[in-house]
This record gives C-alpha cells, sequence and structure tokens, in this order.
C-alpha cells in the first residue's frame, strides 16, 4: 500500500490536491483545512490511505499520521465511509474530537454534514475506549458549556465550525466564565 508520497503541488481544490511525484500527477482528497495551507509550487509530504474499491481507487492524504489515524479509526465505524471521514476531520479539529468522544458529546459529531443523531451515537458508542483522553503528550481539556454555547452562537452568526473553535480556543484563560463575555471576546478574535 501506499503509505507516503512526496511531490510538487501543482494544483488544489476546495478538497483535494494534485501532486507530481517524478512526472506521474496523484490526486488526492485531502481535509478542506489542509487544502487552505498547501501553495502551488511548493513540495509537500503526506500521510495517506489508499481506498481500494471494485469500481475505483482513491488516495486520502493527511498532514501528519494521528489525522492518518483517525480517519482510519472513523472508516472503522459502521456506516461511516472515506468521504464521510474526511467530513469529520475537515469540520472539527483532533481536540474537539477527542473532547467530544472522551466527554461523550454526540452533538458535537451532529455537526458535520452528513452526520445524524445515531452516526453520532454510533462514533462514541465504537470509538470510545480506543481514544483516550491523553493525546499527544497534552491532556484533553473537557468543552464547558459555557463554551458550547458560544461555539453554537457563533456557527449561528454564520462562521464555520472550525473557526468557532479557533475563536473559542484563543480566548485568554482569565476570560470571565460567561457566554456574553467569551461571545464579544470570539468576535473580537475575528475582528483582528
Amino acid at each position: 500500500m501506499i503509505s507516503t508520497i512526496a511531490g510538487k503541488v501543482t494544483a488544489t481544490g476546495s478538497d483535494s490536491v494534485i501532486l507530481d511525484v517524478q512526472g506521474i500527477g496523484f490526486e488526492i482528497a485531502i481535509p478542506k483545512t489542509l487544502a487552505t495551507e498547501l501553495k502551488i509550487g511548493e513540495p509537500v509530504m503526506l500521510y495517506t490511505h489508499l481506498h481500494v474499491r471494485e469500481d475505483i481507487l482513491a488516495l486520502y492524504g493527511f498532514a501528519t499520521p494521528e489525522d492518518k489515524r483517525f480517519f482510519n479509526l472513523f472508516l472503522s465505524v459502521e456506516g461511516i465511509g472515506p468521504r464521510l471521514a474526511l467530513a469529520i476531520l475537515s469540520t472539527l479539529s483532533l481536540d474537539v474530537i477527542r473532547g467530544a468522544i472522551v466527554s461523550e458529546k454526540p452533538e458535537i459529531f451532529s455537526r458535520v454534514p452528513g452526520i445524524g443523531k445515531k452516526t453520532a451515537q454510533k462514533i462514541l458508542i465504537q470509538l470510545q475506549g480506543k481514544i483516550s483522553n491523553e493525546g499527544e503528550g497534552y491532556l484533553i481539556q473537557r468543552i464547558s458549556s459555557v463554551d458550547e454555547e458560544v461555539l453554537e452562537a457563533l456557527v449561528g452568526l454564520g462562521y464555520s465550525v472550525v473557526e468557532a473553535q479557533s475563536a473559542v480556543q484563543s480566548l485568554p484563560a482569565d476570560t470571565p466564565d460567561t457566554v456574553e463575555d467569551k461571545l464579544r471576546l470570539a468576535l473580537q478574535y475575528f475582528n483582528q
């Protein structure tokens, strides 16, 4: 199998990249967050997963081995294919995914387009125990109910889930633990 691929970026899409590897162009599906970071002409190395079906071979690429590991974990959940696993990684950060599983909050996965309540519950049930509350050297912080309300408010205002998470994670530790204060500071994050 193809576990990594390195080449020069020749084209990018919203969720894919074409890498030139010694004259051969490989189209690789990638998380949307990674697609925004890649620049045409730059060299890149991706950790990959080759998905084989009887009618197609598809290559999925990730910036880190941890991203690839989570992709494979999502594929192990009944009802989740590679496109939906990629959508999860495009919508939610690994910290939020870990926190949702450890804190048993299926509603976080329901924010991903294509995931309903039943699939969100399956993710929690099937990945419980496979994800610990200790990540790569850092402890997962439980998502407080105030932060949850701030996230929902920001998404309601039209920000993406990833943008809302970035804003909430950027809040200073000494921010008062009220929805109003945190929402005000989170909105200032977007005006910087």
